[in-house]
């Protein structure tokens, strides 16, 4: 019983440190990806500033291409995270523009405040022109997801041409995303106008 106990508790430990090296390759990614693109970072300054070895990086990840497209599906779960948020939030006795006012409030506060170097998603693309790549595709199905809830949210507002304004607002968002990086957080004051606008909420 004691030696099961054991060997449970090693092969804990052993897990516990393994989900800690792929956190911290991943963090360690993401981090130098955004700041500082994805092709200038090398294989062998991720692993060091994760604090790992190569042979721990392919373990977990399918090479730089795998961490990449692990970067990406993580991305795209905040994003995700934030609109399943702004819905938990709302009472019976909200209005049904609620949502989307919250929602083009929080895209205006994510450009303005943690994605000030452009879209991780359109900056990934640029550096992978290959449609077919497994890179694209991650970007591909994150677009696809985004424009389609933004429309579901448009017309759930009672906003006429959902799929049309939802197709606005993601060009207002790529916009402001690229604005606040070159031209500073106004933009994103900017952005709430356009998009409101778009919405026809005055």
């Amino acid at each position: 019983m004691a030696q099961h106990s054991v060997k449970t508790s090693v092969s804990s430990t052993t897990s516990s440190q393994q989900t800690s090296a792929r956190e911290r390759l991943l963090t360690t990614a993401a981090g130098l990806f955004y700041r500082e693109g994805i092709t200038g970072v090398g294989v062998d300054r991720l692993v060091a500033e994760a604090g790992v070895t190569r042979a721990t990086m392919y373990r977990h990840f399918a090479g730089k291409e795998g961490l990449v497209v692990a970067y990406l599906d993580a991305e795209d779960a905040t994003i995700r995270g934030y609109f399943a948020h702004a819905a938990q939030q709302l009472t019976p006795d909200s209005p049904p523009v609620t949502l989307l006012e919250a929602v083009i409030e929080g895209v205006a506060e994510d450009a303005r405040r943690y994605h000030t170097r452009g879209c991780p998603f359109i900056n990934a693309a640029a550096e992978y022109p290959d449609a077919g790549s497994p890179v694209r595709e991650v970007v591909a199905r994150h677009r696809d997801w985004f424009r389609a809830t933004l429309a579901e949210v448009v017309a759930a507002a009672g906003v006429a041409e959902p799929d049309r304004v939802a197709a606005s607002l993601v060009l207002l968002r790529d916009a402001a995303l690229v604005g606040v990086y070159l031209d500073g957080e106004d933009t994103a004051d900017a952005f709430r106008r356009a998009a409101r606008h778009a919405c026809g909420l005055g």
